[in-house]
């Protein structure tokens, strides 16, 4: 009977008592010489040599009995004082209970952070391999025994067979203790699959060892998962700590055979002075056999049957029935209390999570969920159940993990209901289930789910979604109750659970598994190693394949790395599989790959006279071995090999070649084959006698040729010859959809013998005409017996640009229209071929020309049949509309244009800027007549019957465009707008939902016409959105006002809501529409020179397809430029200046788009003598050093006073653009560079930067490469190489990521270029290719580096990625720099943009715990302070500056 607690006290409590008790009384306890057992060994004050020879009764008493004398003495003694002291420890002891409960019932996970060297676990196993054992552990983990601890007595038979083997090899002599007389038993042979055993952790692996012993390189991904934990089942270990005393009748433990004796044999229990013994008729209970013998080292798990006398010897019993059932009941030891013991046990709380039981009366216990076999409220507090110890959680006071699963508790495996079948035999890997059901979530392990009832499987979080999850919630997707689609990809044994996928990807995947592979498939892979063992193919599913060096090509291939290069795509056929080793055998072998004949690769397969393709794989003198897939293998006896003489059969049939082989018989699994009888010209019946013309009969289909079918004729087996075309008409398709549809081993019937050729001993066959009759009956066939919808056959007589011209009889005719050939052009439709005969429908009678209109299309001539009609018929104009997206044939290819017939009378017409999205010079020569071709409808003209198509693709409409034309507009009109562009003068407004911009004066601004207008325009910025009225449109310019007078109190709030509840709108980008505006557009937006006389021409820029340069000339301050321009959001070249070099549209303005390269054409314009007249009054040459220059001589005169001015000289490259003087811009940026001095180099990096701009956007690749070369040598190379890459960044994306990979190579020892590399990963969305930089960086950068990159990448995490990644990063940095307060404060700032104000508060509150001058400590409470005010509230601001105070006062207190 188990010890009870007496006094409600801990196990602690009784030990710490006892003890005291111990030293006051020795008397009582000397006797046995020797301590009592405590409770907990692992803590004994005073040992003394050994365990306690008092029986549990006894023990009981002494305690009970010094508990009594202390309580006496302790009484006598007490005073006031004291007994007050000791009420006040009582209650700070019993105030401590709780905490230390709570802690003692924890309900945990195993996992592999739990896992240590040193305890003990029970596991069950699931694989065996040749020097280890695979062990499923509870919680969905795995480990692995190597051979080497299995036992002490096998290692050392292991080490006897090696030192004797290598003795044998060195021809010494046998060692003394003599020759080993048994050979080595296998792993397979000691253990089998499913069996439970004890273990002991020896090792954790870090994660991703690959270097462990018995496992080695393997492609199961239960054996890599197992390579992280090490176990020994070595009995002196896994039986280390129990007691002699706890050795009775009923205890189980594992033992390994030491030696065989007499009556039996003699185990090693791991206990000192204590061995076992094993009968013969108990080693063998159910047979009884004593030829069975066991091995020395074996290992299994015994019951104690009876003890002897003197305590050294345990009689004990293999049976696994009274393994089972053998339950513990008292134990003097916890140390005693192995894994896997069956012990009672008393649930003690229930919570949704698992169970807390006292195990024996003493111990603590959790049973999580997974373990229970039911429902947790299914259980009651009190109730004594029966259960089995998983493993010990190595904590004091002692705390084991239990199971109650009926499968753990029976150790047997998981069963499903009533069935005999265990879970994973009715749900093996691969298996696809339509409806997985969410049973609850851990949110940062996985999903529990339900399978079937009382099925239940595992989804780890990383396989809920293809996308990334951080974590689980009970409200997400994945909430309990929600029903998925997912996929078992494993088998938990010991938990009993599946492991499931929700991946799309997963669920899709065509392998899981090597045993998913189906020999004989056509498999597509890529190349992953070419070795000189064979061909490494990977394949779907991170499924892996070898092509050996035999099957590499039809012939033996002399180099065959130029034929295989590494990360090509390579076809193959699958040759063999097998999955206990994980391998999968490929072929290259091209006759294999296209072969079309039947795949012999299991006995099932096998036909007597069946045709195949084989592969010599021997050659003997007699005979010659050939070899199907899966190993399976035929002997072609010499006389059917060939007629080729026996002494050239060598030469003819290598090793490797593929031969055509018919099988011929099969004997007790020996096949026998023929190559010759395989042959097509082979004989298989020579007497065709049998067979008359006209007769009807059917055959199977043998071979498939080009032009015709060979057919074998049943029953007679007379070979016979069908034409492909004649079959094809038969079936009303055309050859090539026959020739794949077709099979070998198709039967064919009704047949009609037409020929014989007794030469060739075969026949000719053609397709009988079926009894549905093709003309209507009667002799012949007139116009006016025809119908619409009546099936008709003709012979095809040419060819014209419409169609094929069809003879129906000598006097009617039929048209068939290319567009009236089948309902989905895509599918090979073509023309029939002239003088083939054709079966069509009747759509259309023409009597005047005798002529009817046929159709082959399936919808028209089987009408009563459901059909997917991909391309509909048009017949007339009417048919089509604007927009439509149809196809068609190149009818015609004129100079204007292709005509495109999309219907019978209907053709369409593009025009030559309709053809392509870019100019191609040679546009005639990618069309041809009769070329299928698919467009858009631009415009349908029913008058005239003509239609307008384009094959460009529809440019993409912006977001809210309305196509407001310039003629929608009114007087008095109110639009929105986008403030584009301000100027001196007033705002250029661009009117939303249309490419017109307007111009709103200055003078519009304001009702006040004393207001401050300059004041008034520097309010504006470019993107505001506003409301402006339209004041008149003159000459295609548009005058707004914004003035308020004009719109209503509603109207001005709408506003305001509309820039508040759209602050992304398209106009706040910047980006222009100039390129989407047609010529008639296009309308010069200068302001009338009456209204403004400062108006200056201040902008230029010039359309160059989908990029444009911008210039924005300012006027020169002296001999210096220093004007800020904006920045804009396209490519772009900041000088120090400020200047930008903009490499997308920025603005839609066409102010100057009439302006010539020099002054002298100006004056020619109307409106610049306008400007003329009115400039007159003033002095022309006081405003000389401030005017825009406009032409060549200006920037030459502005140069000679500022030559070392970049802006300048970017300027004047600007000015040429427009005039396309893009050599001119390539020699003023050579000779800016010659002239601007030496010293000024940032002033000469900008005219490089600029030129390398320019040629990014005109010039070609081989031009831009020599600058961005000349580039790097004449500046800092690393300035050059990161401008060029964020150039390409704003124009090429594929070019900028290489320019990176450049860069990072050259300059591997740059923070900078890491990091600018991960932000432009990251914000091009490729998310998991940033993050691999920042370990590749580590790896590169120097130490001192490493902490600003990792910040670095922890920001960029923050802004463009997981800002929980971010944080991790952070957390690392903290943690092992804890007074890097630049960190801390960046990792603040970082947090302070989540606006999550608890965690920055937990953030100060661990900074400010750390030590730090009072300087210092000000700055982060100001800091906190201010973060407060923003983003938390007056409460917080409030703790903020309490908690300054005490820290303050602190401060103050320890410096005193």
């Amino acid at each position: 009977m188990a010890l009870k607690r007496t006094l409600g006290e801990s196990s602690s409590g009784h030990k710490a008592k006892k003890l005291r008790t111990d030293s006051h009384k020795p008397a009582k306890i000397e006797k046995p010489q020797q301590t009592t057992s405590s409770l907990l060994t692992t803590e004994v004050d005073f040992p003394r040599g050994g365990g306690t020879s008092f029986t549990p009764l006894e023990v009981k008493a002494i305690r009970a009995e010094a508990v009594h004398e202390a309580n006496a003495e302790l009484f006598e003694d007490a005073t006031g004082k004291t007994s007050k002291k000791r009420k006040r420890k009582a209650e700070a002891e019993s105030s401590n209970k709780p905490s230390e409960k709570r802690d003692r019932i924890r309900i945990e996970h195993l996992n592999y952070k739990r896992i240590t060297p040193g305890m003990k676990i029970f596991g069950q196993i699931v694989a065996i391999l040749p020097l280890a054992l695979i062990i499923s552990l509870p919680n969905q983990l795995f480990a692995h025994v190597p051979i080497t601890n299995i036992s002490s007595q096998f290692t050392e038979y292991l080490e006897r067979a090696e030192e004797e083997a290598l003795a044998s090899e060195s021809d010494e002599e046998e060692d003394e203790t003599g020759p080993m007389k048994d050979p080595i038993p296998e792993l397979g042979d000691l253990f089998k699959l499913g069996q439970y055993v004890r273990a002991v952790v020896s090792t954790v692996h870090a994660p991703g060892a690959t270097d462990v012993s018995g496992i080695g390189r393997s492609r199961d991904d239960i054996t890599k998962a197992s390579k992280r934990v090490e176990l020994s089942l070595l009995p002196e270990r896994v039986n280390s700590g129990v007691q002699k005393s706890d050795l009775k009748a009923g205890f189980t433990l594992t033992a390994a055979v030491r030696s065989r004796e007499d009556h039996g044999y003699i185990l090693d229990l791991g206990i000192p002075d204590v061995s076992g013994f094993l009968s013969f008729k108990d080693a063998d209970p159910l047979q009884q056999n004593r030829d069975v013998k066991l091995p020395t080292g074996a290992l299994f798990d015994v019951t104690i049957t009876k003890v002897s006398a003197n305590g050294r010897t345990c009689t004990v019993s293999r049976e696994s029935a009274l393994f089972v059932k053998s339950a513990l009941s008292e134990i003097s030891s916890v140390t005693s209390i192995l894994p896997g013991t069956l012990v009672q046990a008393l649930i003690t709380s229930v919570h949704p999570d698992g169970l807390n039981l006292q195990v024996l009366g003493f111990f603590d216990g959790t049973i999580d969920q997974l373990h229970l076999g039911k429902e947790p409220s299914a259980y009651k507090i009190g109730k004594k159940v029966k259960a089995r110890i998983l493993y010990d959680y190595s904590s004091s006071p002692p705390k084991f993990a239990l199971a109650l699963a009926d499968h753990v508790v029976k150790l047997g495996p998981r069963l499903v209901g009533d069935k005999t079948e265990g879970v994973q035999q009715l749900y093996p890997v691969g298996t696809a289930l339509d409806a997985v059901k969410v049973l609850r979530t851990e949110a940062e392990r996985g999903l529990i789910v339900e399978v079937a009832p009382g099925v239940e499987g595992f989804v780890h979080i990383s396989h809920t979604s293809d996308d990334h999850v951080p974590s689980l919630s009970n409200s997400g997707p994945w909430k309990p109750g929600s029903i998925h689609r997912g996929r078992v990809t494993g088998f938990f044994a010991f938990d009993g659970i599946l492991q499931l996928s929700l991946k799309p990807s997963i669920i899709e995947q065509k392998f899981l598994q090597v045993s998913d592979v189906v020999v004989g498939d056509i498999v597509k892979g890529t190349i992953k190693k070419l070795s000189d063992g064979g061909l490494f193919i990977s394949l779907a599913g991170g499924v892996d394949g070898v092509v050996w060096p035999n099957h590499y090509a039809d012939i033996a291939l002399k180099h065959p790395a130029k034929r295989f290069k590494e990360g090509a795509s390579i076809k193959c056929r699958v040759l063999g599989v097998d999955p206990e080793r994980k391998r999968i055998s490929l072929t290259a072998k091209k006759t294999l790959v296209d072969s079309t004949l039947p795949v012999i690769a299991k006995p099932e397969d096998i036909t007597i006279g069946i045709v195949t393709h084989a592969v010599v794989f021997k050659m003997y003198e007699k005979n010659l071995l050939v070899e199907f897939y899966n190993n399976m293998k035929a002997i072609v006896p010499s006389k059917e090999i060939s007629d080729t003489p026996k002494s050239q059969l060598q030469e003819a049939f290598p090793i490797g070649r593929v031969v055509r082989v018919r099988i011929l018989a099969v004997d007790n699994e020996r096949i026998t084959a023929s190559i010759r009888q395989a042959a097509s010209n082979f004989d298989v019946v020579r007497d065709i006698s049998s067979i008359e013309i006209g007769n009807t009969v059917e055959g199977a289909v043998s071979e498939i040729h080009q032009d015709n079918v060979v057919l074998t004729l049943q029953p007679s087996h007379i070979r016979a010859l069908l034409s492909l075309k004649n079959l094809a008409n038969h079936r009303n398709l055309n050859v090539p959809q026959l020739r794949t549809m077709l099979q070998v081993g198709e039967k064919l019937d009704e047949l009609v013998v037409v020929a014989r050729n007794p030469e060739k001993f075969l026949v000719i066959v053609a397709n009988k005409p079926k009894s549905k009759a093709v003309l209507p009956k009667g002799s012949t066939i007139t116009l006016e017996s025809v119908i619409v919808g009546q099936l008709i056959g003709g012979r095809v007589t040419r060819h014209n640009r419409q169609g094929a011209l069809i003879k129906i009889t000598s006097h009617i005719g039929g048209m068939l229209h290319l567009t009236d050939l089948s309902d989905n052009f895509a599918t090979g439709v073509s023309l029939p071929a002239i003088d083939t005969i054709i079966k069509a429908v009747v759509i259309g009678i023409d009597s005047d020309k005798r002529q009817l209109t046929l159709s082959t299309r399936h919808s028209r001539m089987y009408p009563d049949q459901i059909h997917d009609i991909v391309d509909r018929e048009i017949g007339e104009i009417s048919d089509v509309q604007v927009g439509n997206s149809v196809r068609g044939f190149i009818k015609n290819i004129a100079e204007h244009g292709v005509f495109v017939n999309i219907g019978r009378e209907v053709d369409a017409r593009v025009q030559i800027r309709e053809l392509f999205d870019e100019y191609v010079k040679d546009w005639q020569s990618h069309f041809k007549t009769h070329q299928l071709v698919k467009g858009r409808i631009l415009s349908v003209d029913v008058a005239n019957k003509k239609a307008e198509m384009a094959f460009r693709t529809t440019e993409p409409q912006r977001k809210g465009t309305s196509g407001i034309a310039l003629s929608d507009l009114k007087e008095g009109q109110k639009v929105d707008g986008i403030v584009k562009k301000i100027e001196d003068y007033g705002l250029f407004i661009q009117i939303d939902g249309s490419k017109l911009s307007g111009l709103c004066h200055k003078s519009q601004l304001s009702d006040n016409a004393e207001s401050d207008v300059g004041g008034a325009l520097r309010g504006f910025r470019e993107g505001d959105r506003v409301k402006a009225v339209v004041l008149g449109i003159d000459n295609r310019r548009i005058s707004l006002s914004l003035k308020p007078s004009y719109f209503s109190k509603e109207e001005l709030e709408e506003s305001d809501e509309g820039v508040e509840s759209d602050p992304d709108h398209p106009g706040s980008t910047g980006e222009s529409d100039h390129d989407a505006m047609s010529q008639d557009e296009e309308s010069d937006l200068e302001p009338d020179p009456a209204s403004d006389g400062e108006e200056t021409e201040n902008e230029m820029e010039i359309d160059v397809g989908a990029e444009q340069i911008e210039y924005q000339p300012k006027p020169p301050s002296g001999s210096a430029v220093s004007q800020t321009i904006s920045a804009s959001k396209g490519p772009s070249l900041t000088l120090a200046s400020g200047f930008q070099w903009a490499a997308e549209p920025q603005h839609t303005d066409d102010e100057d788009a009439d302006l010539s390269s020099d002054d002298e054409a100006t004056t020619a314009q109307p409106s610049k003598k306008k400007r003329k007249r009115k400039e007159i009054e003033h002095d022309l040459t006081a405003d000389m050093h401030t005017k825009t220059p406009d032409s060549n001589a200006d920037f030459e005169r502005l140069l000679l006073g500022s030559p070392n001015s970049s802006y300048l000289w970017i300027q004047y490259m600007s000015f040429q653009l427009p005039l396309s003087e893009v050599d001119k811009a390539r020699e003023i940026a050579r000779r800016a560079i010659r002239t601007i001095n030496f010293r000024e180099e940032q002033e000469k990096l900008n005219v490089w930067i600029a030129l390398l701009n320019l040629e990014n956007v005109y010039g070609t690749d081989e031009s831009l490469d020599t600058i961005f070369k000349e580039a790097a040598r004449a500046n800092d190379s690393k300035t050059i190489h990161l401008r060029l890459a964020s150039i390409f960044d704003q124009s090429d994306k594929v070019k900028a990521e290489e320019q990176y990979k450049r860069t990072c190579k050259k300059f591997g020892q740059s923070s900078k270029v890491w990091s600018l590399f991960g932000e432009f990963q990251l914000r091009r969305g490729s998310i998991e290719e940033a993050r691999k930089l920042l370990p590749r960086s580590l790896q590169s950068l120097e130490k001192r580096k490493h902490l600003k990159t990792i910040s670095r990448f922890a920001q960029l995490e923050y802004k463009y990625g997981d800002a929980e990644r971010g944080k991790t990063l952070f957390e690392g940095i903290i943690d092992s720099h804890p007074k890097r307060w630049d960190m801390w404060s960046v990792y603040m700032d970082m947090e302070a943009t989540q606006s999550n104000i608890q965690s920055l508060r937990n953030l100060f509150d661990r900074a400010l715990a750390i030590k730090m001058t009072s300087h210092k400590a000000k700055s982060f409470f100001k800091k906190w302070l201010n973060l407060e005010r923003r983003i938390g509230d007056e409460d917080g601001a409030e703790v903020v500056k309490q908690k300054a105070i005490e820290w303050t006062q602190r401060a103050a207190s320890s410096a005193s």
